[in-house]
């Protein structure tokens, strides 16, 4: 898959529909990729015309400033706003809900204005507007799936309804935990807590995230967020259950049951 440059588009004098910004995690953790992928995979075959900013993109700076060092987030941002403002970006779409939030609601007073949009809510609009068609059955027909409420989408941005919209598409059982939407809990990476060490207490958070999803009886848990994976994934298998339950990006679930 060639995907293009903001650079590249803007050498030859075009606009693309969106920037796909695709996050210090996307980039570089494993995991993480393949969600990417998908993503990047769903954008080409729908006729989305996009492109990556590749090596001018950097880190938004979210975790320093949750880790309270506010000069280097700014330093990031500052940064990050003079690549987009130069390139004229005006759309962005991420899979990560901390840049989402950061670009969307930390950018602005900085000088960085841009609509930002979160894959579940963009992956819900390809669907409305018939870009997206599911399979009808489908790999994941008959199955339950559990939705997990990242932090940054749902208690944040309040966005709670497209990504369970997206999933309802398909040919299979949404189940909800006990704890969701509003009062959905952390996975555990946030806050910073993804690069710090663990504090005392009787559990991991994410261990006790992982038990919750596992007693809906659900064999996919769905996320909309690469810490949320790795997390989830943990808890799964402290749970025991990597056979059986599987931890997927909603953008991998959706990329699996497309129509061609």
């Amino acid at each position: 898959m060639q995907i293009k440059t903001m650079a590249e588009y803007f050498a030859n004098g075009e606009t693309p529909e969106v920037l796909f910004w695709v996050g210090c995690a996307g980039s570089f953790d494993q995991r993480a990729q393949k969600i990417t992928r998908a993503f990047a995979e769903i954008l080409e075959r729908t006729g989305t015309r996009f492109a990556v900013l590749g090596k001018e993109e950097a880190c938004t700076g979210d975790p320093a400033r949750r880790a309270g060092n506010e000069f280097l987030f700014q330093m990031m941002a500052y940064n990050n706003i003079q690549v987009l403002n130069n390139y004229g970006v005006k759309k962005i779409v991420t899979a990560c809900p901390h840049c989402f939030n950061t670009l969307r609601n930390e950018y602005p007073e900085l000088g960085g204005h841009y609509e930002v949009i979160h894959h579940a809510t963009f992956l819900q609009q390809l669907i409305d507007e018939g870009r997206i068609k599911i399979k009808e059955g489908g790999s994941f027909k008959g199955k339950k799936i559990t939705y997990h409420d990242s932090c940054y989408l749902g208690r944040a941005n309040n966005i709670y309804e497209a990504p369970r919209a997206v999933l309802e598409t398909l040919d299979a059982d949404l189940v909800e935990m006990k704890r969701c939407r509003s009062k959905g809990l952390c996975c555990g990476a946030g806050g910073g807590q993804m690069f710090k060490e663990e504090e005392k207490g009787t559990t991991r958070v994410n261990f006790e995230r992982g038990r919750e999803a596992v007693a809906t009886g659900a064999s996919v848990i769905a996320a909309n967020c690469p810490f949320c994976m790795t997390m989830l994934t943990d808890g799964v298998k402290e749970a025991g259950k990597e056979e059986t339950v599987k931890v997927l990006d909603i953008a991998e679930i959706i990329a699996a049951d497309m129509q061609p």
